[in-house]
């Protein structure tokens, strides 16, 4: 106890609380989409059209989550139901040009409260931490076996 794994526990924990938030403990300015919105439109932005059973082996969430979910961003004009593009018999959820906008104004604006955060970081420094959690985050896919497509993620210098 007390060694470095100790230490990246607590710092975990710490970050965990800080989930999705600003550092004035709000959402960022400009920022209007919730935590579930946010998160599905980046997987069906990044992947494509994608089912509620895709969705559900993609989360590990029951199908009932992800129906709520996607019906409040259905009714928000988030997302649109279509046939699945591919001939399959499961209708797929889209995201469209509303959804689009809205997740790239959300993105600006956590990309913006992360400067905030990160202002008096180098360059190398931002660019060793995002390498350093896309470890730690590909390391809890490996265990989960669930990872998460990153070909097409915004990186720092197409912002």
């Amino acid at each position: 106890m007390g060694g470095p794994t100790d230490d990246v526990a607590f710092e975990y924990m710490v970050l965990s609380r800080h989930h999705y938030l600003s550092p004035s403990g709000a959402r960022p300015q400009g920022s209007r989409l919730d935590r579930s919105a946010y998160i599905l439109l980046s997987r069906i932005g990044m992947q494509g059209p994608m089912s509620i059973g895709e969705l559900s082996d993609a989360f590990g969430l029951d199908a009932s989550t992800l129906n709520r979910q996607t019906a409040a961003m259905t009714r928000a004009g988030l997302v649109e139901r279509i046939p699945d593009p591919d001939g399959g018999m499961a209708r797929k959820f889209r995201v469209t040009e509303e959804g689009h906008r809205r997740l790239e104004e959300d993105r600006a604006a956590h990309a913006q409260a992360l400067d905030l955060v990160m202002a008096d970081w180098s360059a190398e420094d931002v660019a060793a931490f995002a390498t350093y959690l896309q470890r730690f985050n590909t390391g809890i896919e490996r265990l989960d076996g669930r990872p998460w497509p990153r070909t097409q993620a915004p990186s720092a210098r197409d912002r």
